[in-house]
């Protein structure tokens, strides 16, 4: 077979303690999953879970010990930073109940979901998709890959991020509205899942802007903490 261009690498994260990578299918994410952060963004209660996606080569990886950089993105002056629990699928399925959820994960990782808030904002008010805002290049950094068995109690871990030291966002993983499982479900209904697919579990609350020259830490207990900082 021949191509009129040669393809571009595989995608993939590394996975911790090991010299394997993990593939990346797609990148898929979950809006407003933690109540705090709905309400910090115009929404209360227990809405029906909605998704959106980015694509495999937005991520930005991190590797464990080390600062990855992201360049600031264009056409924006309200970068937020998201920080999010990601879970890694491992056995792809359709329908899956969400009592059967845990088979299909390989591992977890720490990720960021960066948002070039005033273009998602701008769309939001057009009634227009708001790709623009959250699929761009770099928008989506990750660290490496803890599989499940090593990830400890992950469904009750404190998530958090700092910037420039100072906290920012910091919750519990246990405050998903729509837990792991559940999310997984819902997801597997409307797309057949794939081993490779990653998931972006959605935000707590305390999203704000960086700037160019701020690095930021975050992490999720039990796993790898990132670190990258914004060209």
């Amino acid at each position: 077979m021949s191509f009129v261009f040669t393809p571009p690498a595989v995608v993939s994260v590394p996975v911790l303690g090991t010299t394997e990578r993990f593939p990346v299918h797609r990148i898929y994410c979950v809006g407003r999953n933690y109540e705090e952060h709905a309400k910090e963004m115009g929404f209360t209660g227990r809405e029906p879970p909605f998704f959106f996606l980015k694509p495999a080569d937005a991520l930005v990886v991190a590797d464990a010990g080390q600062t990855a950089t992201m360049p600031y993105p264009s056409l924006t002056s309200n970068l937020h930073h998201e920080i999010e629990l990601v879970v890694a699928i491992g056995q792809g399925g359709r329908n899956i109940r969400a009592q059967d959820a845990a088979q299909h994960i390989y591992g977890y990782a720490v990720g960021l979901d960066m948002t070039r808030r005033d273009l998602q904002n701008d769309m939001k008010k057009q009634g227009r998709p708001w790709c623009i805002g959250k699929a761009f290049d770099h928008s989506a950094p990750i660290g490496p890959i803890t599989p499940a068995a090593q990830a400890g109690d992950i469904h009750h871990a404190a998530i958090w991020v700092q910037v420039n030291g100072l906290d920012r966002q910091r919750s519990n993983v246990a405050k998903l509205i729509w837990s792991v499982a559940e999310t997984i479900e819902h997801l597997s209904n409307a797309w057949e899942l794939q081993a490779g697919d990653l998931i972006y579990t959605g935000t707590p609350e305390g999203v704000a802007a960086v700037v160019q020259g701020d690095t930021l830490t975050g992490g999720v207990d039990g796993l790898t903490p990132i670190r990258i900082t914004v060209a």
